[in-house]
């Protein structure tokens, strides 16, 4: 086997970094079906990013209060690139966070669930055709 199978280092790194982002980001959805709280909330403004292409990117920044009267003011993890209707600034949210880290939230409607399986399956398929390829020149080569 000569140097070609460090080529196929790339994809794998790749693929298992989508799948590693992927089912974190599915992981702590389920967690926060299962364990977290519902509070209504309302969007206060929005944190505007742009990533290395110029693209721009809306965090809707959300304020609410926890049971135990901690009012919690954080911006949502999952940008977009248009601000969806009732998701303005001033509008009513539900949001479901984690009692022992209020930081740990989502807002109900706004950050896709698919997202999370995309990068999951794409993350599976390129580390499980990565690890074919070098298995199949280990055994050839």
């Amino acid at each position: 086997m000569e140097r070609e199978w460090l080529f196929s280092l790339i994809p794998l790194l790749i693929g298992v970094s989508f799948l590693c982002a992927g089912l974190y980001g599915l992981r702590r959805a389920s967690a926060l079906r299962r364990t977290g709280i519902t509070a209504v909330g309302r969007v206060v403004r929005h944190d505007t990013r742009r990533d290395d292409d110029g693209a721009k990117y809306h965090h809707p920044v959300v304020v609410w209060t926890t049971r135990d009267g901690l009012d919690c003011t954080y911006p949502s993890s999952f940008g977009r690139g248009t601000v969806l209707h009732g998701y303005g600034i001033g509008s009513s949210v539900t949001v479901l966070y984690d009692a022992k880290n209020p930081r740990c939230f989502e807002i109900r409607g706004w950050e896709p669930k698919w997202f999370y399986l995309v990068f999951t399956v794409v993350g599976a398929a390129l580390t499980a055709g990565t690890l074919s390829v070098l298995l199949v020149l280990l055994i050839t080569g």
